[in-house]
């Protein structure tokens, strides 16, 4: 067990890093997460940031598992904010999810969906940047 605890807190601080470079927001882990339910992974210093972000790094899988997406969806729900998911299998690239709605968002419109769409981590922080 605390081989993959490490193992997702050292992938929380590189999606931390990574986010940072990308967006110019400084992210650190939210060690509430063991102590509370519906947080988060990463905490922004920028409280515009829209998303609620939970990182998941596992050995072998395929797509976003939907216990994963419930969670962000709880804690987003809980900080008025969207969820996304940030995951990434051994030998894979790092993949984001993300509502319908963000999206929407991004191009300047709403919407109401119960959707989500798969996205790389590029395509995440622009739409991060079109958001804020």
């Amino acid at each position: 067990m605390p081989n993959s605890r490490n193992k997702g807190a050292t992938f929380e601080r590189d999606v931390a890093k990574m986010l940072s470079d990308e967006l110019g927001i400084g992210f650190k882990r939210d060690i509430e997460q063991y102590r509370a339910a519906d947080h988060g992974d990463l905490v922004p210093d920028d409280p515009d940031f829209p998303f609620i972000v939970e990182c998941k790094r596992y050995a072998s899988g395929t797509g976003c598992a939907p216990q994963w997406w419930a969670q962000a969806q709880r804690a987003a729900d809980a900080a008025g904010k969207l969820p996304c998911v940030i995951y990434k299998y051994d030998r894979r690239d790092i993949r984001c999810v993300v509502p319908f709605t963000a999206l929407y968002a991004a191009f300047g419109s709403k919407c109401q969906s119960e959707y989500q769409a798969e996205i790389t981590l590029e395509a995440f922080c622009w739409i991060v940047r079109e958001m804020m």
